[in-house]
């Protein structure tokens, strides 16, 4: 599940050897040793992309979504040409429920990356979703029993209910 960040290409790329290796510490259980090593790392270069980028994908994993949400913003106003700041992002906002919002961000992401197969996944996840508020909606003002919608519902029900076949998000661990 850990994202291969070689194919995020970033302006200000940390040490490759650097990034593995934390990757790897924390992919083998240590991870407030791997989140205390990208945090040395960020003292020495602030401005390093791909390392705060790892820094928001341990701390989306660890549940730490504000400081997450933050990083990954913060990367979209600094590299807009990027799609998967953009699509971590979304995938904080659909959790809160922001459908529209994550909406949005998927459609840059995909704007930026078309084949980017996590943003691709999570758009279509958004849509079911908002298909599912809609056709919510929809039973609540209808008069009568509309057995073709109340199938839609189960059905998209029980499509949101199925494990992803991918991470969501491109998170560590």
């Amino acid at each position: 599940m850990l994202p291969v960040l070689a194919a995020l290409l970033l302006a200000a790329p940390a040490r490759a050897d650097e990034v593995d290796r934390i990757e790897k510490l924390y992919r083998a259980g240590q991870r407030s040793e791997a989140l205390r090593e990208v945090d040395v790392a960020l003292a020495q270069r602030p401005r390093d992309a791909q390392m705060r980028f790892l820094k928001g994908l341990m701390l989306l994993d660890a549940k730490r979504t504000d400081e997450a949400a933050q990083i990954f913003t913060t990367l979209t106003e600094e590299y807009p040409e990027l799609p998967d700041p953009y699509n971590n992002l979304a995938v904080i906002q659909a959790s809160r429920g922001q459908l529209q919002s994550a909406l949005q961000l998927l459609q840059t992401a995909l704007r930026n990356d078309p084949k980017h197969r996590a943003a691709l996944e999570n758009l279509g996840d958004v849509h079911l979703a908002l298909a599912v508020q809609a056709w919510s909606a929809s039973q609540a003002l209808a008069k009568g029993d509309d057995a073709a919608l109340q199938r839609k519902l189960k059905l998209a029900r029980e499509l949101q209910a199925l494990p992803p076949s991918a991470p969501v998000a491109r998170t560590p661990g």
